[in-house]
């Protein structure tokens, strides 16, 4: 089928070839593991003079006022007491991190940030705001900005990103290889990482959910807290019998203002007091996977 071709950049179905994976070699990780697990940590900085993204109270008398005070501070409780929540299951089970985080938030949440850099987690840009990434005046300089801002404040530049709402215009991936990224996470479409074409060389993309994500289930499906922990487990013990066949990858994703909040974290927690019991399972954080990936995976093709 031929479909129209956009004015820039490539189709997405030009950017990889289709691959079932039963036909592919099989990946091997390291010690006899079976298959990685990946929790990603969203953390945003929304602004108060624009639409919030979200919302969970609306206004009685409809419209999109400002300032949206009920929905902003919704969002912000997370920044100041579901975070630490969430830190917490991490230290207790020994959780390599990761921080998705916008460039704004660097400086809005330097309390966030510093404990994440104490505990050496993994920072993944996010856009230097939390808006859609067609909407952002300049790409380019939102994507460097973001990985700026990330390299003064932890040391390192950010190997990976993953846009907000996992946006992209057509020429997201092409920048980002451009810009010195080494990975994206915009593609849930695999279990295994696979390579993107770009106008230049490859780049990476590793395995992301919009399953196994709390923004999908407790915001948009409207599922009872228990849900998360339930199709968590349930999305383990398949993925965990896949993996039989060849390395597979899975991710959680989390926000501190939905899965941080007092009557949900313990759902969070009870994911890991169980897969925490199983040996062959490891946890890892972007970096790790893209690394694995490129020592054992396939070649890219130009």
């Amino acid at each position: 089928m031929n479909f129209p071709k956009p004015s820039v950049g490539m189709l997405p179905n030009e950017r990889l070839a289709y691959s079932a994976i039963p036909s592919r070699k099989k990946l091997k990780l390291p010690k006899g593991a079976r298959m990685v697990i990946w929790t990603v940590t969203n953390v945003e900085e929304w602004d108060p003079t624009q639409t919030m993204p979200r919302t969970v109270l609306t206004p009685p008398a409809g419209g999109s006022p400002m300032p949206d005070i009920p929905n902003w501070c919704w969002h912000e409780y997370g920044n100041r007491v579901g975070f630490w929540r969430l830190l917490k299951v991490y230290d207790d089970f020994k959780i390599p991190g990761v921080m998705n985080i916008n460039g704004s938030a660097v400086e809005a949440f330097p309390d966030i940030v510093q404990a994440c850099v104490e505990r050496k987690w993994e920072f993944v840009g996010h856009g230097f705001t939390q808006r859609n990434m067609q909407k952002v005046d300049n790409e380019r300089a939102d994507i460097c900005k973001s990985a700026e801002v990330l390299a003064k404040a932890t040391g390192k530049r950010p190997r990976g990103w993953l846009g907000p709402g996992l946006t992209e215009t057509w020429e997201t991936p092409d920048i980002l290889i451009e810009e010195g990224y080494d990975y994206v996470a915009d593609w849930v479409l695999d279990d295994q990482p696979v390579w993107l074409k770009t106008r230049g060389k490859p780049i990476v993309n590793l395995p992301y959910t919009q399953e196994c994500n709390d923004v999908a289930m407790m915001l948009i499906q409207h599922h009872k807290a228990s849900e998360f922990y339930e199709r968590a487990m349930d999305q383990f013990e398949q993925t965990y019998k896949d993996a039989k066949d060849g390395a597979r990858v899975m991710a959680i994703s989390v926000h501190p203002y939905i899965m941080g909040a007092a009557h949900r974290v313990k759902y969070f927690r009870k994911i890991f007091e169980k897969i925490r019991k199983t040996n062959d399972v490891l946890f890892w954080n972007g970096s790790q996977i893209l690394d694995w990936f490129l020592k054992v995976g396939p070649r890219a093709t130009s």
